[in-house]
């Protein structure tokens, strides 16, 4: 978003209409935040009424210019539908000094129908209550008129909420019934990856999940076989990350390989045609994973070791090259990596370097080490504030330590 959306001219004109404010997660002292509000994926975006703090609107990931310029209008109609409410839709004094900071001269929502379904579906989404969300997100859109143009934010917000709660066969079956509604618009590649993912989930003895899974996958495949879809690249490869997933499941072990090298590929052709070393490493992880998946991972290492010039500041790059170093078990220089990335890495994120060092640790056959490398994570996961602690997180640890050879 940084890299290829926030930077875009056609925004200009969002700059004032908002206060922006960007959270890091990681951070100590940001994680009362985190307890307000739901945070399920690394981007989420929240528009907030200033007044009561309650979520307007949430989206969960990405964004291209035209997804994002959408949410922001429908969060200002909220915005407006609210204060015309608490105002009765008069002029009172009390509704225009609200209307005044931040509201603006638009029309607010209609005050009932799908409109008002939809805002409830997106205050209950931004709480995190997503079994009522999706119910809400159900009425409103079959209240909603064919054109209606939050169809595809609130599908897609349909979508997550029930895979979230493992809703998984009417997650995949309102994607596969609503994709061709939404084949040309950008919600296309979220549609197809949150169906297949939610199909793939299904247990093998389910009846409908093989023609889930094969329609689905074929959605997903429309996606990425279209080069002028308005799809944000990062959303494009998360698709190609669900065939290749698909594939193993069907363990079509060329299949894989095949897909793996389509995405490398395409990861490829975006990096090199970034503007910028921020707008290359954006796709670093995507890039580690596929050649990891082709059986090559050395061909990341160029990427990452440019990465880590590029931003000696970052924890990313090293933390990558440690993955990538264990792969080819090159442990010396994996841990070396890892070292680098921890000095830099700050809050629960630091976590995922530590078991990661521990692996390596293990790999080289050092389990004393690997156990001392988990007990200092174990020791940082309990410390960590609530809305950053994580009690799976920690058991996980735990189960990991245990299950170490004494030496």
């Amino acid at each position: 978003m940084r890299a290829f959306v926030f930077t875009d001219k056609a925004l200009a004109g969002q700059a004032g209409r908002f206060v922006w404010l960007e959270i890091d997660t990681e951070k100590r002292e940001n994680a009362p935040f985190r307890q307000q509000y739901v945070v399920p994926v690394l981007p989420s975006f929240f528009i907030v009424d200033p007044t009561s703090e309650k979520v307007l609107l949430r989206w969960v990931g990405g964004a291209t210019v035209t997804q994002l310029q959408k949410m922001l209008d429908e969060g200002r109609a909220a915005m407006n539908g609210q204060v015309a409410a608490k105002s009765g839709a008069s002029a009172s004094h009390t509704g225009s000094k609200q209307a005044k900071a931040p509201s603006e001269n638009t029309a607010p929502a209609t005050p009932g129908g799908a409109d008002a379904l939809l805002a409830r579906a997106d205050g209950l989404f931004g709480e995190g209550k997503n079994a009522e969300a999706a119910t809400a997100f159900r009425d409103a859109l079959a209240q909603a008129p064919a054109d209606w143009p939050p169809r595809g934010r609130a599908t897609e917000s349909l979508l997550f909420a029930l895979l979230d709660t493992d809703a998984n066969e009417a997650c995949a079956t309102l994607a596969r019934d609503t994709f061709p509604a939404l084949r040309n618009t950008p919600s296309a590649a979220n549609v197809a990856a949150l169906g297949l993912e939610a199909a793939l989930g299904l247990p093998e003895e389910n009846q409908a999940r093989a023609g889930l899974v094969a329609a689905l996958e074929t959605d997903a495949l429309a996606v990425v076989g279209d080069e002028k879809l308005d799809v944000a690249a990062d959303d494009r490869s998360g698709v190609y990350l669900i065939l290749v997933d698909a594939r193993k499941e069907a363990k079509d072990e060329a299949g894989v390989k095949a897909m793996a090298q389509r995405w490398a590929t395409f990861l490829e052709k975006a990096a090199n045609a970034a503007a910028s070393p921020a707008g290359r490493t954006v796709f670093d992880p995507h890039r580690l994973t596929a050649y990891i998946t082709l059986g090559e991972p050395a061909r990341a290492l160029p990427m990452l070791e440019a990465s880590e010039r590029d931003f000696p500041d970052d924890y990313n790059p090293p933390a990558r090259l440690a993955v990538a170093y264990k792969e080819l078990k090159r442990w010396d220089e994996a841990i070396a990596a890892s070292q680098r990335a921890l000095e830099r890495a700050y809050g629960p994120r630091k976590l995922r370097i530590y078991q990661n060092l521990a692996d390596i640790q293990g790999g080289r056959g050092d389990s004393s080490a690997a156990r001392a490398t988990l007990e200092e994570a174990l020791q940082l996961a309990e410390s960590l504030p609530p809305g950053q602690r994580n009690e799976n997180t920690i058991a996980g640890l735990k189960k990991k330590i245990d299950a170490l050879p004494v030496q």
